[in-house]
This record gives C-alpha cells, structure tokens and sequence, in this order.
C-alpha cells in the first residue's frame, strides 16, 4: 500500500501501482470525468501512469494551465496523425503546446502546403477525435528509437533522439500514430471536441537560418465547441484593438525602415500622452523621496564589464562603437542601472543619507532579432521608468513595500485592477546562470516574498525565472480581454553594490555595502502604452487623452467663436482641437468619434448668442448644452477623479 496526499491535506491509502485516474474514480466519476492529467509530485504525469509509491498528488482539469498545455499538446500529436493519415510521407519536427494552442513544425516534402486545406485537417481531426484514441506511453532504448524513425525515414525525429541519454526515451501512440515524446497526455482523443487551426508559417528547423526551412501549423482546440466560438470572439475583438492598428489611427507612433526596425517614432499625438505618463509617475516619485536623474545613451565597455552586463549579453547586443582612440569602445545603453551606480559614488554617503533614491526616464538599447520585433511590445530602443533606491539591509523590506504601493498607485489610476505578483526566484538546479553568493541570494528572496505577503499580494512563485543580479516581483496584468501581461517589476540587489564597490560609512563608523532595489512600474513606456491602448482600445482615460476635445463650428462664420472657446479651455489645461473643415456636422461628429476623442463641443447659432456649447461624450452621445464654464468645472472634475 502507498499513502496519496491530497491538495486539501488528506491522506489516503492505495494499493500501489494506482493511477491518478482511479484516484480520481475513487472519489467520484464526475470528477474522474473531467481529469486531464494530474499533477505528481510536482511534475505533471499522465492521469493512466502507475504510481509506485507514496506521492502529493494533484488532479488537474480543464481550469489548471498545466491540464490546458497537456490538452493543446496532445492536440498536437492528434494533428500529427491527421497529416500523416491525409498526406503520407510527411516529416515531423517538434509540436509543442503554448500560451493558447499548440503548433506542430512539419516537412511536406515538395508538397506545397497553404490555409485552404485546414478544414480537411479540421474534419479529420474531430473524425479521429471521436474514436476516443488512447494516448500509450512506452519507454523505448535509444538504439530502438534511432531503428524506428531510422526505418520511417524521418530524420527529424533522429536528430532530436542524438541529444537524449539512454534509458530517457519515451514514445507515445495514439490509433495509427507514434511519436517520440516525453509527455505527458490526456487520457483519450475523446476529450477534443472543437477544433480550429489559425494560421501557417516558416520556420527554421531548430532555428537555424542554414537548416532546412519547415512549415509550422498553428491551432487551438478545446473540450466543448462554446468555448472556441468565445475563443474566436476574442480574437477579433483583440485584432480591433491591436495597437499597431490603433496606434496608426489615433496617430500616436510610427516606424520608418530608413530610421530602422524596432525604433519607434513617437508622433505628436503620441508624445502628448507618454508626456503625460511621465509627468504622473514624477508627481508621484516626488512625493516618496525620488530624485531625478539624467545619464548618456552610450557607455564604456568597462562599464558593463563591472556591471556584468557584457559579460551575459554582450555578444547578443549591439556591437561595440569604436572611436578613433586605439582600443577604445562605447556601447548604446542596454541597462539604466550602472549608471546610477557611478552616481551614488560621486560623493561620500553616511547611513544617515539612505536611502537614496534616483529616478530617470532612461533610453536603453537591446538587440533583437527582426522576426521577435512586434509594435511597441518588442522594440530595440526603450525607455524605461526607472529608479535604483540605495538603502540599508535593514530599509530593504520597508523600502520594497514603499514600492509595492507605488505599483498599485499606478495600475489603480490607468484600470489595472486584476494582477497577480511573480515571485521570480533563482533556478535551484542551475546557480551557475546567476552572480553572487547563495547567502545574498537567500537575503534577497527572503525580503521579496515577506513584503509580498504583509502587502496581501497574491502571488506565483516561478523558479529560474529571476535576473542574474538578483529575485524579483513581477506584476502580471489581465487586460480587458484577459490577456495576461507582465507590467512593472521590482528586484532586490545585492549583487551590483559589490561590483562597482558601494559604501556608506555606518553609525559604527565603519564602511558598509548598500542594498540596491531596481523597480519600473511601467516597465518600458512603450510596452506600457502598447497595453494601455490595447486594453481600453484606444479609449484612454480622459486625464491621459492627447486631444480631450474638439470643438465643431456647425459653418465657417462660428469659427472665431469656436476660436475663442478653445483659448478659454486651454488657459485651464484642458487640450484639444478645431475642426475647421468645410464638412458637415454629422461627418465631424463621426470623423470625431473614430478619432475617440472624449468630448465634442457644437458651435452653431445659437451657442455664439447665448455663450453656450452643445456638448456630445463619446461613446455616450448627447449631453446637452452649458455655459463654457460649466464645461471647465465637469472635465476637471473628471480629470482630478
């Protein structure tokens, strides 16, 4: 017998060699009929694996992201077997599950492949799906597994068996199809009732530019067919509010090729809003003890050699700037943070000055491959909302929850109101990736999950997933649409204060190391805006809006009334534009709407003779008309709540 513990603290006893399927069983068939797969241990194993001896067990269903990348790569094989069934002879590379869905990269030979066959695909797939295939896992010697895709003549499959040891080899079958994979699966084919594959792409095999070029074949599957008409729903409401696409609407940013990829020119509209970012976020900074600093673009090299920017990245980020000096290189800014190292050394610092804290809207500059480039999510210049704080070991936790708050402050102002906190750790399994001593290390983690957790924050903890320099806490943000972002970060540091040999003279009169925090609320200002606009579709809050309104002279003889309105308004900072165009009211007003522009002010007759306006809220429509004045009052009002 072996004892099961439960999710809920529970043990029970079972005879060994028991699934979790018939655990589940054991408890009820309701439950055993929604098992995707089940959790052992803390790694996820197939719901049929025998379990040999005493384990935490956790049973995992459809709600579990661990049961939904299981489903989406079973889903994957089940595609596999269609292609294979509809077109013999094809080659498979890899077909992992991702965020939502899974691809599967194929070689069709000569064959060429495009999206008109997907619904053959489709209706293959839920054919084979309804026979209720059991996925069969089998643990195979390397020299079997090199003989069977030796003898199916997929060279693939053998490239990837090389890299694997002896006696690690898994092979899993479903109906007519076997492939090499680790797992795990979902019980049955039977489980996939909607299928739909969304699109088609090149990729390199292993992604290499010199190997062979494979067709990867993207798509999404789920348990009952309402959720994929939701599924899709989503989609085209997200592509509405793409930000590429908004972005060019509402004129806010631009890319030239002549300028270069991934370098964003900010348009007049655009600047107007990240201006207005900026300006909050100082306001607020001010307030908690930040001063403002400014530093170059460029660095030495030796600069990130201490940091140990270069030695991590070098090679993958810009290439060196040579100037006529023999042997001497710059580099364009990848991090903010040396920088503001060389700034607290500027003068002696006494425990009495810490923390210091220094705030700057940073330039960096980060290599990225072109296919990786995407809008303002993915760009190779960034500005980043960044701030090092400069504290004692004993300041460090009060300090973090400081900044905890300041996050908060910014999500509640912009809607943000569901987030989960990371907490990003150092990977056990392999310390060698990161810098400094595992006592520092464990200072650090310590400080980040109490002051997550005296905040109430609710918190993941990801393993392998912190900076080399040191752990951190990473915002996660769902968007209007549910998409989950990562927003905002803070890190604690103990390690750059080593290397660029930080001090402060303590009250004992000796020299101390200070603790370092990095935090960016906003991250980069350009992921934050591309969120932002994605998130409200284009409809900012009207504090942060570039034009919060328009005034729309119903004919050319109500222009310098409308002339003087705006003048009224923009003495009180209140933004925004005429429409001087010879159109009629009804297209300004629609012109004006697509614009989402939040207020409209109609000038006719007789608004010029009453001193009124006629106002219109986008969105909402008609509000009736006030006195210039009663505007004022309304839109300030709105804009200080």
């Amino acid at each position: 017998m072996i004892n099961i513990t439960l999710p809920d603290g529970s043990v029970r006893e079972y005879d060994k060699g028991i699934s979790s399927m018939q655990i589940a069983q054991s408890i009820s068939e309701g439950l055993a009929r929604n098992v995707l797969a089940a959790e052992v241990d803390g790694q996820v194993w197939d719901a049929s694996r025998p379990i040999e001896q005493d384990a935490k067990v956790k049973l995992l269903t459809w709600n579990d992201t661990q049961a939904k990348a299981t489903f989406w790569h079973s889903s994957a094989h089940l595609m596999a077997e269609a292609l294979e069934a509809l077109y013999p002879g094809t080659k498979f590379g890899i077909g992992p599950a991702i965020e939502t869905g899974f691809y599967y990269d194929v070689d069709f030979g000569d064959r060429e492949f495009s999206s008109d066959e997907f619904k053959k695909i489709e209706d293959k797939m839920i054919e084979l799906a309804k026979t209720r295939e059991e996925f069969i896992r089998k643990p195979v010697s390397k020299a079997d597994a090199i003989e069977y895709f030796t003898d199916k003549g997929d060279e693939y499959k053998l490239d990837l068996i090389k890299d694997l040891p002896d006696g690690s080899i898994t092979f899993y079958s479903q109906g007519a199809f076997t492939d090499l994979c680790r797992g795990p699966h979902i019980p049955n084919t039977g489980f996939i009732k909607a299928v739909k594959l969304m699109s088609v792409a090149g990729a390199y095999w292993r992604g290499d530019e010199s190997r062979k070029q494979l067709t990867r074949i993207y798509g999404v599957t789920f348990p009952k067919a309402s959720e994929l008409t939701d599924y899709l729903h989503l989609i085209e409401e997200a592509k509405k509010r793409d930000h590429r696409k908004l972005g060019k609407e509402l004129e806010l940013f631009a890319f030239s090729e002549k300028v270069g990829m991934g370098l964003p020119l900010w348009l007049p509209k655009g600047t107007a809003l990240r201006e207005r970012l900026v300006n909050f976020l100082q306001k607020a900074q001010v307030k908690a003890g930040y001063e403002q600093v400014i530093t170059p673009h460029i660095g030495h090299k030796n600069l990130y050699v201490t940091s140990g920017h270069y030695e991590k990245y070098g090679a993958d980020s810009f290439q060196p700037i040579k100037t006529p000096q023999e042997g001497e290189e710059f580099f364009l800014k990848p991090m903010n943070c040396p920088h503001h190292c060389e700034i607290y050394k500027t003068k002696p610092r006494s425990y009495k000055d810490l923390p210091v804290r220094l705030a700057e809207f940073g330039t960096v500059y980060r290599y990225e491959q072109s296919g990786e480039l995407h809008g303002l999510t993915r760009v190779r210049g960034f500005t980043q909302d960044d701030a090092h704080l400069f504290c004692r070991p004993d300041q460090v936790k009060e300090e973090f929850m400081k900044v905890i708050d300041l996050v908060l402050y910014v999500f509640k102002a912009l809607g943000f109101d569901d987030y989960t906190a990371q907490v990003s750790l150092r990977d056990p399994e392999n310390k060698a990736k990161y810098i400094g001593t595992d006592e520092n290390w464990a200072l650090a983690e310590s400080a980040i999950i109490e002051a997550a957790d005296e905040k109430g924050l609710k918190t993941v903890v990801e393993y392998g997933e912190a900076a080399f320099y040191g752990p951190k806490l990473d915002f996660m943000v769902k968007d209007a649409l549910g998409r989950k972002w990562q927003l905002g970060t803070i890190q604690v540091d103990y390690n750059l204060p080593e290397r660029f040999e930080l001090e402060y003279t303590g009250s004992d009169n000796q020299k101390h190391r200070p603790v370092m925090i990095h935090r960016a609320p906003f991250g980069s200002l350009e992921r934050f805006v591309a969120v932002l606009i994605e998130h409200c579709a284009g409809n900012f809050p009207l504090w942060l809006s570039p034009e919060q309104f328009v005034i729309l002279p119903i004919s050319e003889k109500y222009e310098d009334y409308a002339k003087k309105l705006s003048e009224s308004l923009k003495d009180s900072d209140i933004c925004g534009l005429i429409d001087f165009r010879d159109e009629k009211i009804g297209r300004k007003i629609r012109d004006a709407e697509v614009k989402k522009i939040p207020y409209m002010l109609i000038v006719g007759e007789k608004e010029t003779a009453e001193g009124l306006v006629s106002v219109r809220k986008h969105g909402q429509g008609d509000l009736g008309s006030m006195s210039i004045e009663d505007f004022k009052k309304q839109i300030i009002k709105e804009i200080t709540v």
